[in-house]
């Protein structure tokens, strides 16, 4: 079997250290074994870091961009490899998977646009012949710990951008499905990034402590449960680094009396069953404002929750594959059994589902609930798999009410066609990414992606201007030439105009 190694110095390297099973979800058989890293090795990857790290730094932010268009053309060129990679470990399909791939993309696209970014301001004559300006300076060693429900996107939202400014940066990816996330490493190698620049690490609890710990690291970026991102923010800005850690999530979609309901239908099983629900921005919660809208929504749902076409995530024209581990599974079921002792109404039941030739695999059915309430457990947690709660309510502001009161506040989305209810929806939710008729507002790369409330720790959301930021620090210089001829008494008054 073979073992997923680390990546340092731009080098494989095999410790001979602790391994964990990679299993395909599909087949529930391990595919290979990835080495989990001891502090050693962190400290490893951390050296190599810092010693390429200055004579990047000075690498002019043009000749940064020329390696990310690079990298950009090797990605796409081998999409099918790495949809295959993500399916193979991931579970989800295929089609998903390249879509995935395809908005990390666009964020390497915007890391190519450095040299703008990074410019600095400048004024000319702030006083008597005193210039002032602004320069936008790398941070040094940063580092990434990114999900297992993203290999490939969620890395890509990371590290291009913080090479791009001049960083030199260490990824410890899921070690659940790792083999695509190292294969997108070497192609940055092979577009021409120095080694040292970009160090794979893959590993346990044990590796991310040796990140937050770890002095010469100057910020970490990640996404994942809330409970591990309050862990991470606590402990990393507990020792002066910068941290942005993005944590989970229970996504409200509202659908007013007035909707598009045949669109919000198609819109929310794309939303609520696509990646089997694994998405941080999945919607999870229908909000039907009036009982006649959530009779007519299940009525239209539940048909084609049942027609869903599950099987292994490799196959192609499938809609859902399995979830990430067995554990994963046992867990959704779990939430499942506790909503139906809970007294919702259990429409559509995917517990028990045996997908043929892959009687093995990680497999639960779309599910949906109707009648849940706010104190069920299934409402106010985050389930992570294919599992759609309708909750009732008979006003805008009621659906309001409840989204504001939910302790998450990544995402949300509205469905209507009147555009004063749309924009109270906007300005009053107090969610960090809004749709309006859209099920996903995932931000393009050059916004930047973060929710509000539990969802979010720390001041600047991931990637787009934020990412800029994040990754760079603002140094102001102010730059005084007096005239020769000139003699001028000392100042003991504050400096002014």
């Amino acid at each position: 079997m073979s073992i997923v190694q680390h990546l340092i110095n731009g080098e494989l390297v095999a410790k001979g250290e602790r391994t964990a099973d990679v299993f395909n979800p599909s087949t529930g058989q391990a595919v290979r074994k990835v080495e989990l890293a001891s502090r050693a090795t962190i400290q490893q990857a951390i050296d190599s870091a810092k010693a390429a790290f200055p004579a990047w730094r000075n690498t002019p932010p043009a000749k940064r961009a020329q390696v990310m268009f690079r990298f950009k053309q090797l990605l796409e060129q081998n999409e099918a490899k790495i949809s295959q990679l993500i399916s193979e470990e991931h579970g989800k399909t295929l089609e998903d998977a390249a879509g995935e791939l395809k908005r990390g993309i666009e964020n390497v696209e915007f890391a190519c646009a450095a040299p703008e970014l990074l410019k600095g301001e400048y004024s000319r004559n702030v006083g008597p012949n005193i210039d002032a300006w602004s320069d936008f300076q790398p941070l040094g060693i940063v580092a990434g710990i990114t999900p297992f429900n993203f290999p490939a996107m969620v890395p890509l939202w990371m590290y291009p951008l913080a090479i791009a400014c001049g960083n030199a940066f260490i990824l410890k990816p899921s070690e659940r499905d790792p083999s695509s996330t190292l294969f997108i490493a070497q192609l940055l190698l092979e577009a021409g990034l120095p080694k040292g620049i970009l160090n794979v690490v893959h590993g346990d609890k044990e590796a991310v402590d040796a990140l937050i710990e770890a002095p010469e690291v100057k910020a970490l970026s990640f996404v994942g449960s809330t409970p591990i991102a309050e862990y991470i923010y606590a402990e990393g800005t507990k020792r002066g680094k910068r941290v942005q850690a993005l944590g989970g999530a229970k996504n409200h979609a509202v659908l007013m009396p007035d909707a598009d309901l045949d669109n919000a239908v198609s819109a929310l099983m794309g939303a609520a069953y696509g990646s089997c629900g694994e998405r941080c921005m999945a919607i999870s919660v229908a909000v039907c404002v009036g009982d006649q809208v959530a009779d007519a929504l299940i009525a239209k749902l539940e048909p084609q929750i049942k027609a869903l076409k599950i099987g292994a995530g490799t196959s192609c024209g499938l809609d859902m594959g399995p979830l990430v581990t067995a554990a994963a599974r046992d867990k959704v079921v779990g939430y499942i059994d506790d909503g139906v002792a809970a007294g919702a109404k259990l429409v559509v039941d995917g517990r028990g589902l045996r997908v043929s030739g892959n009687e093995d695999g990680y497999f639960v059915g779309g599910t949906l609930f109707d009648k849940v309430t706010p104190q069920m457990r299934i409402y106010k947690e985050e389930i992570f798999g294919p599992v759609l709660c309708v909750v009732r309510v008979s006003s805008l502001e009621q659906a309001m009410q409840l989204i504001n009161e939910h302790e998450y506040g990544n995402g949300t989305c509205i469905f209507t066609r009147d555009g004063e209810a749309a924009r109270l929806f906007c300005d009053e939710i107090e969610v960090g990414m809004v749709g309006v008729n859209v099920p996903l507002p995932v931000p393009v790369a050059y916004h930047s992606f973060g929710g509000w409330k539990r969802s979010l720790f720390g001041d600047l959301h991931a990637y787009g201007p934020d990412g800029v930021r994040f990754y760079t620090r603002r140094k102001a210089i102010t730059q005084r030439w007096p005239q020769r001829a000139s003699h001028e008494a000392s100042q003991f008054a504050f400096p002014s105009l």
